[in-house]
Order: structure tokens, then sequence, then C-alpha cells
């Protein structure tokens, strides 16, 4: 009795097939994973903001006075020691005019303060939005008048 001979392997017809299958689902998908990096980035550099602001409500509560976060630009905030006519904050992430500087490629807006009191209360509630530059997407940023901030 002969055993029919079967050869080991793939053929090259099977390879390129499986090779074209992988190739078109990889192109496929990198739009999805860049687009899912963008908005980790972005949600990140969000919460580095929301750290800064709790910073200053901190700040306020340590010191026991009013601490006044004033967005000069949309790149940096400064921290007034004694509302928003005294003197800036020098201190851990400041340059040595107060500045802190806010992610790259991002801006803040609208231009207006917020003050935190002495208890970790806002004077005020107040939206920020943020804007990537690279995207042009958005995020907000609200004080409630607790002084808890968030992003909804």
């Amino acid at each position: 009795m002969t055993v029919p001979h079967h050869s080991e392997g793939f053929s090259a017809a099977e390879l390129l097939v499986v090779v074209a299958v992988i190739g078109v689902l990889f192109s496929v998908s990198i739009p999805f994973f860049v687009s899912a990096y963008q908005t980790s980035a972005a949600r990140g550099d969000v919460q580095q903001v929301i750290s800064i602001f709790n910073q200053a409500r901190e700040l306020a509560i340590t010191q026991n006075n009013n601490v006044c976060v004033s967005v000069p630009n949309g790149t940096h905030v400064v921290f007034m020691l004694n509302g928003c006519a005294g003197t800036a904050w020098v201190g851990a992430g400041t340059d040595a005019s107060g500045n802190i500087n806010l992610p790259q490629g991002f801006t803040i807006g609208p231009l207006s303060s917020v003050t935190f009191t002495y208890l970790g209360a806002a004077t005020a509630a107040t939206t920020y939005t943020m804007t990537n530059s690279t995207t042009g997407g958005t995020m907000t940023i609200s004080i409630a008048l607790s002084g808890r901030v968030r992003t909804p």
C-alpha cells in the first residue's frame, strides 16, 4: 500500500493572501489608534490643568488667604496672593515671575480670573475651554462655587 505524498508548509499564494489580509486590517486600524492616542493625550493635559487649579485652591487653604488664578494669556496662568491685585506667588512649577506654563499645544479661554477663598471655595463659578491647537478639539474645565474643579 502506498501512502500519498503531502508537501509541508504553505503555498506562495496562501502566504500572499494572508499577508494581504493583515496589511488591509493594519491600514484600516491605524486612524483609530492615532485618534485614541490624541484623545488620551488631550485628557492627560486637561488633568494637568485641573491639577494647577487644585494647586491654587490648596495654596489658598494653606496660606489662609485668597488666591486668584490669573489667566493673562491663553498659554500660562499666575497665582496671585491676597486676591487678583496681590503679588504673584513664586514656587514649585513657576518661573521667576510666577508664570505656570500650560501644556504645549493647548490654549485656555476665556482670559478671566477665578479666586479661591481661604476655605477652598471659588468666589464665582467659572468655565474654561481648552483648545488643542493641533487638532482643534476642545475640552471644558468647570470650577464650581464649592471650589471643585472638574471636566464634565
